[in-house]
């Protein structure tokens, strides 16, 4: 078994969790997850079957899109609506008020990482020193947010939703902290679901509950996507029979007589998708084949 299958993260499960459920239902070890999302979130979660694995450390550095649930008035030491509370405000803010500054979080930004984070400082997780009561020097990161806007504001509750299309890297909980100290209050995430993550969408994932369905009635194939489905921002290339051989045979082949104009990376074509290639100083050459045993 080889290939993609989304899933529709449920809420409570952390990535890794749901990589267990799948090995249960799908009897395999061979397993991956690209975007790791946290416990509280839920959406689009792409997990990668036997030779697709290979896939993930090649993804392309695609958007990603959020639909952010949002609570005024206080912060938390995680950022969210789990952490605990470590101060409140009694300034109310109003719609306008939002509206007015979301175009400061627009485009290329500076964001400062949060304690509990996987981001390491020092060869530490900041998420290990924060839960030993530590806090640690941290350096902002350019992020970049794509679009940004408020989707719903209940001024009663103080509680609204947003809609954020964003770059890899990107913490919705600090966005939101901050554009909470931004409008002169505080503010945490109460809820997080991902719509689109690296060229796929919600509407386009399954549950967990749907996987095990479709596995104990045999239909669990037509869940699965080729490996390929998440390169399609790369030109294809496909190769005659000879250039093939020579290709997987780990020959290096002039970039011009197998038709190939600009440099970078290509996926890679015989008569099925072999993998992907790399277009540099002249010469085409593999840089992950799909080929080969699953090892499950």
């Amino acid at each position: 078994m080889n290939g993609i299958i989304l899933i529709d993260k449920p809420q409570g499960f952390t990535s890794f969790d749901v990589i267990a459920k799948l090995r249960g239902i799908l009897k395999t070890k061979k397993l991956g997850h690209s975007g790791t999302l946290d416990p509280m979130a839920t959406g689009v979660l792409p997990v990668f079957i036997g030779r697709a694995t290979k896939a993930i450390d090649l993804l392309p550095d695609g958007e990603k899109r959020y639909r952010a649930e949002f609570k005024l008035g206080y912060s938390s030491d995680t950022q969210d609506a789990i952490g605990e509370i470590t101060e409140k405000s009694e300034v109310r803010a109003a719609l306008e008020d939002i509206e007015k500054i979301l175009p400061e979080f627009r485009g290329k930004i500076l964001q400062l990482p949060p304690m509990y984070s996987a981001v390491k400082v020092g060869g530490k997780r900041l998420y290990d020193i924060a839960r030993s009561g530590g806090v640690c020097e941290r350096k902002a990161r350019e992020i970049e947010i794509y679009s940004l806007e408020i989707l719903s504001f209940d001024e009663a509750s103080q509680s609204g939703t947003l809609d954020v299309s964003c770059s890899k890297g990107t913490y919705i909980r600090t966005l939101i902290n901050d554009i909470g100290e931004r409008i002169k209050t505080l503010g945490v995430m109460s809820g997080l679901r991902r719509t689109y993550s690296q060229g796929f969408d919600i509407k386009d994932c399954v549950t967990l509950e749907e996987v095990e369905s479709a596995a104990l009635s045999g239909s669990i194939g037509e869940m699965i996507l080729p490996a390929e489905s998440c390169f399609t921002v790369y030109p294809k290339i496909t190769l005659t029979e000879k250039s093939e051989r020579l290709y997987s045979n780990g020959v290096r082949l002039d970039k011009d007589r197998i038709g190939v104009s600009d440099e970078g990376l290509y996926r890679v074509y015989g008569k099925d998708f072999i993998g992907i290639g790399k277009a540099e100083n002249g010469i085409f050459s593999a840089v992950k084949s799909f080929g080969g045993d699953d090892n499950n």
